[in-house]
């Protein structure tokens, strides 16, 4: 049992970030589908990309105010350019998505055009996920309270390469 807890403790910020940003991206992918799909009428890529837009407004409040509220940012308006810069990335995963399996793979219909959004979101999320932890919310460091930098990677520093004392922020 002490096992299980030693590797809570470890992946702790991570598995809390993660939750949230889940049930965020959920929200956003909820959004995203049903605007997509309400508007596919418009075109495929003028509906999907409307579609992202709404949900990216939605996702930037819940991630930056729930998911990543903890963490320090370089400025309102650095964050928020970033993020929707990374959002455009993620916007063009759907558009790849769209345009192999539709376009490319000739198959076409709602059915086809869902499965592109299905994997978009997939390979999207996970873009996103590491790239608003890199780029957009990063860890206050240590430097900027007066000791040695943290080391900030998707998995946790062991307790050996940390300074004595020291602890990551959940």
């Amino acid at each position: 049992m002490s096992t299980i807890r030693e590797l809570y403790k470890r992946f702790r910020q991570l598995i809390h970030e993660g939750a949230k940003f889940l049930v965020v991206g959920a929200i956003g992918a909820i959004l995203t589908f049903g605007i997509a799909n309400a508007l596919h009428g418009i075109g495929k890529y003028w509906a999907i990309t409307v579609a992202t837009i709404v949900a990216v407004i939605a996702t930037y409040i819940g991630n930056r105010y729930w998911s990543f509220s903890h963490r320090q940012g370089q400025g309102t308006t650095r964050d928020s350019v970033m993020f929707f810069i990374l959002n455009g990335i993620g916007l063009l995963i759907y558009y790849g998505c769209i345009w192999l399996i539709q376009d490319v793979g000739g198959l076409t219909g709602k059915l086809w055009y869902n499965m592109a959004l299905v994997i978009g979101t997939g390979v999207g999320t996970l873009f996103r996920f590491w790239s608003y932890r890199k780029w957009v919310w990063t860890m206050p460091s240590a430097a900027s309270k007066g000791g040695p930098p943290e080391q900030e990677s998707l998995t946790p520093a062991t307790t050996a390469s940390r300074p004595a004392g020291a602890h990551r922020r959940s």
